[in-house]
């Protein structure tokens, strides 16, 4: 079984890789990249070439392209100590570009001779490195004026490779959290990790905690009343990044971040300062030079670990999804499968009859149709037609569990009925009955045993499936969940988003298949998934 495991994650890691290579295809070489600035409202204000170099900057964070300009590798040159600040202030003195020189196509006659120089030095440098390499002429508003945003553009840029983008981003995907975090440069004091019993964040109450001093975060273990309860920072994972639905945001930041209003409670900072404030102490990250930058951080903190994410009165978008997916899971299997059980006991009956016209409906309609109907004869019923995250009651699950929870009881319910019916015909029910068996012991003892072990398959994907979310469904209700975090991705060019989630689903998919499989053999002894022969 062991070996199984193991060959079986190895092989479905191998397909997760193959598909983030597929989506990173398609994203990055076959969507116009022009479109991911369609709804961008400082791309539409900008003008000129102010508009081409905020472009290739997007695309630059976008992923699409390393993009370099001609200043930005003149302050790479001072700072490796080539060239002095004199030096680079004389080579940005280059012409209009009204004009080329009849020598170089790529050089103004006004150009003066340091920036002469250095253009040439720029476009060959770049050049030989596989960029391209683009000087566009000042846009003059007058013959000596220039217009806004017009002036004149000198930059390299170059797509990245999709073999490049992947090894990059697999490299990056876990982010281990250590003392060397922070500048070597910078005197923050002994580099060092801190166990304690007595967590100062949960104001000196018994609360183990490991701190560290030149990491990222001040805290990278650490207890408290939200659940999970245990809480890490040691390990980071990092699907990606979106700049398009949350600025600058991890995914599993966008997914794990609680939501709503701020709660409010007294927090005693490390200086001993005791405010009422939403700060939530176990977030801080290091930012170099906050505390002296901010009285208000002087008169709070001892050291630069004061950026802090609030506490938020209501659930993250993941949780909202796993709550009402896993319920409406567990509703689903604890009358799916009795139901099922009925209607092949009661075989061409009236009670069969029923709910085959019960598991027609939901398979033929439309999920949406039904999903709507629902929500109108719920509201007729009283029940919530949305959910208010700022005055919640268990009444706004209802719906969303219900609508989620009856096509899945129609699929058991075929199934089980189908499988029933299979076994019911099978050679050890006719001995069991010429033994002396009754027809509910035959049942119960040996038809739904055997008729249940491909159904057991589906519940860890029923479970796990959960945490993706339900689009449609979340929609309707409008659920702050993460079903709609991949459409929402696609719809706006939202790129390492969508190739964040694609990687997510697929580790979920791939991991439900392998513990199906084990969970099956665990119901049936009889399955063996060892590569041994039998002697």
């Amino acid at each position: 079984m062991t070996k199984y495991v193991l060959r079986r994650l190895l092989h479905g890691l191998i397909s997760v890789v193959i598909v983030v290579l597929i989506v990173m295809l398609l994203v990055y070489s076959m969507m116009d990249r022009e479109n991911v600035l369609a709804s961008d409202a400082t791309y539409t204000k900008r003008q000129n070439n102010q508009r081409e170099d905020y472009k290739y900057s997007r695309w630059e964070l976008f992923g699409y392209v390393d993009y370099v300009t001609f200043q930005d590798w003149l302050n790479m040159l001072v700072r490796e100590g080539e060239i002095d600040a004199d030096v680079k202030k004389e080579a940005l003195k280059f012409g209009k570009y009204l004009e080329k020189d009849e020598n170089n196509d790529f050089l103004d006659p006004a150009d003066p001779e340091v920036a002469r120089e250095y253009v040439l030095k720029f476009k060959e440098y770049y050049e030989a490195k596989g960029y391209t390499v683009v000087r566009r002429p000042a846009v003059m508003l007058t013959k000596t004026k220039v217009d806004a945003g017009g002036k004149q553009a000198l930059f390299a840029y170059r797509d990245i490779p999709l073999a490049k983008r992947a090894l990059t981003y697999f490299t990056r995907l876990i982010q281990v959290d250590n003392v060397h975090y922070v500048d070597a440069e910078t005197d923050i004091g002994p580099r060092k990790l801190t166990f304690t019993l007595f967590d100062p964040a949960a104001g000196g109450k018994f609360s183990p905690a490991v701190m560290g001093n030149g990491t990222q975060h001040k805290y990278l273990l650490y207890f408290d009343s939200q659940f999970p309860y245990i809480h890490q920072n040691l390990f980071s994972l990092r699907l990606g990044t979106s700049f398009v639905q949350a600025n600058n945001t991890e995914v599993t930041t966008m997914m794990g971040k609680r939501q709503g209003a701020k709660v409010y409670h007294t927090v005693t900072y490390p200086t001993g300062v005791a405010e009422n404030s939403a700060d939530d102490l176990h977030t801080a990250v290091y930012v170099e030079g906050s505390r002296d930058q901010l009285e208000l951080n002087q008169r709070r903190y001892t050291d630069d670990y004061t950026s802090t994410t609030p506490y938020y009165k209501n659930r993250s978008a993941i949780a909202y999804s796993f709550l009402i997916g896993v319920i409406s899971t567990v509703a689903a299997y604890l009358i799916g499968i009795p139901l099922g059980v009925l209607l092949s006991r009661k075989k061409d009956k009236f009670a069969d009859k029923l709910g085959t016209a019960y598991v027609v409906f939901i398979l033929a309609v439309p999920s949406l149709a039904y999903i709507f109907m629902f929500k109108v004869i719920g509201r007729a019923m009283g029940l919530p037609g949305e959910m208010r995250t700022d005055a919640e009651t268990a009444w706004m699950y209802v719906l969303p569990i219900v609508s989620l929870a009856l096509p899945s009881i129609a699929g058991l319910m075929k199934w089980v009925r189908r499988y029933m019916i299979d076994q019911m015909n099978a050679d050890y029910v006719k001995f069991a009955r010429s033994g002396g068996l009754s027809d509910r012991e035959i049942f119960s003892k040996h038809i739904l045993k055997n008729a249940i072990i491909p159904i057991v398959h589906g519940i860890p994907a029923g479970v796990l499936g959960s945490l993706v979310g339900a689009i449609v469904t979340e929609r309707v209700y409008t659920v702050p969940g993460v079903g709609g975090l991949l459409t929402d991705a696609i719809e706006k060019y939202d790129n390492a988003v969508i190739v964040g989630v694609t990687l997510f689903y697929a580790t979920l998919s791939v991991v439900s298949l392998i513990l199906g499989d084990v969970l099956m053999a665990l119901v049936d002894p009889r399955i063996s998934f060892t590569t041994e022969k039998a002697r």
